[in-house]
């Protein structure tokens, strides 16, 4: 059985029959994991053992795990602070600065593989425009070269670990207010404008650094009427066209409001899949993740399968192992002492 355009999430910390029926479904093909789906590590890695243990070739199983205010594992993993201290760090000193991000992609990829996760959905390279109260200080800088830098570098840490790079949001979720997961942003700059915010996904398509792209469910109005997420404009024209970009995109989650006036959840899929999307996400409403997978299991699209395969992590070792590790150890006191510099210190 091929993998299926949904990504779904799942109850608890181990699988109840319910989410075993649906995790079987064609229209399925991978599993993101919550906060409520953790307790320890050994838990965890039972849990995705679990879900891989339901299909051939195996679900993708993906967490966001940025670092900051969204990092969904905590005790028992590595604190990673948000990325906006990264961004002070190569202020002050760009060598440092690339070096940390380094070791901060490294280490969440690292953990992650020992728990046999295949993706984090990070880097965020939303420009920070010290606007929106979704990115904050997720963000790495507001510099786009500076932000494509970073990313960079976090990317290679990521790529080290074994665990391809998904970065967020296209084409920029920075220039909004508003959070998409309770209203529709509209972004009104120009175009010339907004392509200072993609720049940092054509540096990383370059350097091949990316496999994955997630879009942002945002209406930008000098573009296209339609959030980005359900704009072939966005997607076929300036993603894959201008961009060059051939790996997956992902539609964020069509549960956010956001993407409420758009249709019932198995429409909003069609749309996103239609619009060029190879993945949409459907979380947190699973009568709606039902729907929608019972309206998609004849659905296929072949490009799509291909790059979605591309996508599973690859080399792991044992939470013992990497934990014993002279890398891990350097990286984790690195990490740490980055995080605990004063505030004051990193914009001095």
């Amino acid at each position: 059985m091929s993998l299926g355009p949904v990504m779904l999430d799942v109850e608890g910390v181990e699988l109840s029959p319910a989410d075993r029926d649906l995790l079987r479904e064609p229209a399925v093909g991978g599993v993101i994991l919550f906060t409520r789906n953790y307790e320890s590590p050994a838990q965890i890695t039972d849990l995705v053992a679990e879900i891989r243990a339901l299909r051939r070739p195996t679900l993708l199983i993906a967490v966001d795990h940025e670092g900051g205010r969204v990092q969904r594992f905590r005790q028992g993993f590595s604190a990673i602070p948000p990325m906006r201290q990264l961004g002070k760090v190569f202020n002050q000193d760009s060598e440092q600065g690339l070096k940390l991000a380094r070791q901060a992609g490294w280490l969440i990829g690292a953990e992650l593989r020992a728990a046999n996760i295949d993706l984090c959905f990070a880097p965020c390279v939303d420009l920070d425009w010290d606007v929106s109260e979704i990115i904050g200080d997720r963000a790495f800088h507001p510099n786009p070269d500076t932000v494509s830098e970073l990313a960079a570098a976090f990317c290679r840490g990521l790529r080290a670990a074994g665990m391809a790079a998904v970065a967020k949001h296209f084409p920029g979720h920075g220039g909004v207010i508003a959070d998409s997961h309770l209203k529709l942003p509209v972004d009104r700059r120009d175009y010339g404008i907004l392509l200072d915010d993609m720049r940092p996904y054509e540096r990383l398509n370059q350097s091949g650094l990316i496999a994955g792209v997630m879009l942002a469910h945002i209406v930008y109005r000098e573009v296209d009427e339609l959030p980005a997420g359900f704009s072939s404009q966005w997607i076929e024209r300036e993603l894959r066209g201008r961009v060059g970009f051939g790996g997956a995109i992902f539609c964020d989650d069509l549960s956010m409001r956001a993407t409420a006036a758009y249709g019932d959840m198995p429409g909003r899929a069609l749309r996103a899949l239609r619009a060029g999307c190879d993945m949409i996400l459907v979380c947190n409403d699973r009568a709606a993740a039902q729907e929608t997978v019972a309206a998609l299991n004849s659905y296929s699209n072949p490009l799509s399968l291909v790059r979605l395969a591309r996508l599973h992590a690859t080399g792991r070792m044992s939470r013992e192992t990497l934990l014993a590790s002279d890398e891990w150890q350097q990286a984790s006191a690195d990490v740490t002492r980055w995080s605990q510099r004063p505030p004051l210190e990193l914009n001095a």
